[in-house]
């Protein structure tokens, strides 16, 4: 994934402080948090939580009533809380935590159970950067999902490399019937393959697309259907299937994927364009500062006004 900049650590703050991420098993599983390295500490203890959800303004964790835990937080004029995060670094075994400050400002029973308790933990401070930035990528690549879900990355060389997909072969998957394909185009909504088959018996068939990422290494599985078989170009062997996915069964994984290609090439193409409009600023300038001088230089020679064009001209 791309390196984040102070200024999209900011952007991603103050646009999505008040957005809640819910801690799905996908979504421990895609964030690479280790659950059982959350904890809350208060008063001197501290003791293990679950992690329901957070903002970049609060959390919800879930607790036991019977517990150390709800006692301490829970009593008139609680000594101050903080919650610690844990994840993951990759796939290794190497984890990054860190503890967040905050106090209580609700306890509610969790769902119909009378021995758990939903406890909200309003932020004291603002998160660190590390946490900024695994929540904002997840809640940017949900929020482009669907504003973008149309934008198709053509798979040349470069794209596979940005993209950490290896090969531009994989497997499709056509009624639980694995077959070889090639990648030509993915998106967030769909891809394009091309296999070898009859597009009548194709057509309309529910398939799962696997792609493999090296980066971190991961294979994720997308379901969908069909919706366009034609025959390759001059040949009556070969098929090119354009697949819509199940928009429900795509994977976080994925989404991140190409969210980070997606914002990438749009920041490329900004940084190219502001780098033209600078370049172009300073040729006018340099343009204004060459006739500035021969002017200058005209009228220290004391130039008749008829001449003045010849001189600017550089004559």
């Amino acid at each position: 994934m791309a390196i984040a900049t102070n200024q999209q650590i900011t952007n991603y703050y103050d646009s999505y402080s008040d957005k809640e991420v819910i801690f799905s098993r996908e979504i421990l599983h895609t964030l690479r948090v280790a659950p059982r390295q959350i904890y809350i500490k208060c008063g001197g203890g501290q003791w293990p939580c679950i992690i329901n959800s957070t903002s970049f303004k609060a959390a919800k964790i879930i607790i036991g009533r019977a517990g150390g835990a709800f006692a301490v937080i829970t009593q008139r004029n609680a000594p101050p809380v903080s919650l610690r995060f844990c994840f993951f670094i990759d796939k290794g075994t190497e984890t990054m935590s860190f503890f967040i400050a905050g106090k209580v400002t609700e306890v509610a029973q969790y769902m119909d159970s009378k021995e758990l308790a939903v406890v909200t933990l309003t932020y004291t401070q603002r998160p660190p950067d590390d946490f900024i930035v695994k929540i904002g990528t997840l809640i940017e690549a949900n929020i482009n999902f669907v504003q973008r879900k149309e934008d198709r990355i053509i798979m040349t060389g470069e794209a596979r490399h940005r993209l950490g997909i290896e090969k531009e072969d994989t497997l499709i998957y056509v009624q639980n019937v694995p077959r070889k394909c090639i990648l030509r185009d993915l998106s967030f909504s769909g891809a394009k393959v091309v296999l070898l088959g009859v597009p009548k018996f194709l057509a309309d068939k529910e398939i799962m697309l696997r792609i493999s990422f090296d980066d971190p290494v991961e294979t994720v599985d997308i379901r969908g259907t069909i919706v366009g078989a034609v025959f390759a170009e001059g040949r009556q062997d070969i098929v090119t299937a354009s697949i819509k996915f199940d928009e429900h069964s795509v994977p976080s994984v994925y989404k991140l994927h190409i969210n980070d290609y997606l914002t990438m090439t749009k920041k490329n193409l900004l940084d190219v364009s502001m780098q033209a409009q600078t370049a172009q600023a300073q040729t006018v300038e340099q343009a204004a500062a060459t006739m500035k001088a021969r002017l200058n230089a005209a009228a220290s020679r004391g130039t008749s006004v008829q001449n003045i064009p010849n001189t600017i001209a550089g004559k």
